[in-house]
């Protein structure tokens, strides 16, 4: 299982060269159903493997000039305040691991949908003629909002607040807020994402230290094999059109998903039973005091 968790963490960088995310929704699932860990040390280590990665990945787009820091400053600090504030939100007692799994599916149906969805808006509004940035730009639509920077904040907070709660990065998220609410060129929102991952990742895991014990060991042999994975990526992706692979990644992200939902429903049905056992023999014993006093 050690062997087999560290091969598929290859295809956490793997995703992160080839279509720009993916890393966060396939870490966590790893950690938790192949290495065994723990779900809220899972979410920290998490955020540690995916805010490193990530911050391997600005290095060539800081260099190619496609970091906007500006706005890396203005959606980063919010982020940076909902992950701090998620992470603490999670190590409250009714926040237990089978809630933050569920949420994680959940999130991860949304991605998988979006993803899905772009593929299609390519393939079917797109002329396959058109130039590489033109594609890129009009998978998404133009700003509608008279206000969009309150917007971006908005969501920069939502999207921060997710990633403490449950360790999902949220470059699914942040890539579209900054195209259509930040009107960033999209090779510059990509680059942009990834610096916002970074600080996400370390205010969220910043939540976190204290509360839960961490692999460190694990850590550290994951981050390399991701990292490994990420240049793997970065290479296939001359050959490969890693806009073609959003579709296909979209539906192994709800199979993912469905995995954990199905995991997490019998956990509930799990502590139902054992609610309604206790609960019965409180009622056992309250009926037989009863009957003892008359």
């Amino acid at each position: 299982m050690w062997i087999l968790g560290h091969i598929l963490a290859t295809g956490i960088g793997i995703s992160l060269g080839l279509i720009g995310g993916g890393g966060s929704v396939l870490a966590l699932p790893i950690l938790v159903y192949v290495m065994g860990v723990p779900t809220k040390s899972a979410i920290a280590m998490t955020l540690v493997i995916v805010g490193t990665v990530s911050l391997i990945g600005v290095i060539p787009h800081w260099r190619k000039g496609n970091i906007n820091f500006q706005k890396a400053f203005i959606f980063g600090s919010a982020t940076m305040l909902g992950a701090f504030l998620g992470a603490k939100i999670a190590g409250l007692p009714f926040i237990t691991d089978s809630l933050q799994m569920l949420l994680f599916a959940i999130m991860m149906l949304l991605a998988a949908s979006l993803m899905i969805k772009r593929s299609f808006k390519k393939s079917t509004q797109i002329s396959p003629e058109d130039p590489p940035d033109h594609i890129k730009a009009e998978i998404y639509q133009p700003p509608v909002c008279k206000y969009c920077w309150l917007w971006l904040l908005s969501e920069g907070f939502g999207v921060g607040i997710l990633t403490g709660l449950v360790g999902v990065g949220g470059g699914f998220a942040i890539v579209p807020a900054l195209v259509i609410l930040g009107k960033t060129p999209m090779k510059e929102a990509i680059g942009t994402s990834l610096l916002i991952l970074v600080v996400n990742a370390v205010a969220g895991f910043l939540g976190y230290l204290g509360q839960v014990e961490l692999d460190w060991q694990l850590v550290g042999t994951f981050i390399f094999a991701a990292s490994l994975g990420s240049f793997l990526g970065a290479y296939l992706s001359q050959f490969i059109d890693g806009k073609k692979l959003q579709k296909y990644f979209g539906y192994f992200l709800i199979a993912v998903a469905t995995f954990v939902l199905f995991q997490n429903q019998s956990a509930f049905q799990r502590k139902k039973s054992a609610v309604n056992w206790q609960y019965g023999n409180y009622s056992r014993i309250q009926e037989s005091g009863v009957r003892s006093q008359e």
